[in-house]
């Protein structure tokens, strides 16, 4: 019997690429790529540490990605 697939908790997507994007346009595109959530940050937030599968994290200065991981 075959395998069963997995399904990726996250899309295979690098984080890196949406550094120096547009804000909006980056949210528009982690979107189209799977992300089911994509939260942005200013820069110095205080937030949770937990994971969750599917997030996309921006930290967005002055309406640009500065910093972007997943989780």
């Amino acid at each position: 019997m075959a395998p069963v697939p997995s399904h990726s908790a996250h899309p295979d997507d690098a984080p890196e690429s949406y550094v120096g994007l547009d804000a909006e346009d980056a949210g528009r595109l982690a979107r189209s790529r799977g992300w089911t959530t994509v939260r942005s940050l200013p820069p110095g937030s205080i937030i949770t540490m937990e994971y969750l599968a599917g997030r996309l994290n921006f930290e967005v200065e002055n309406g640009r990605v500065r910093r972007c991981w997943h989780g």
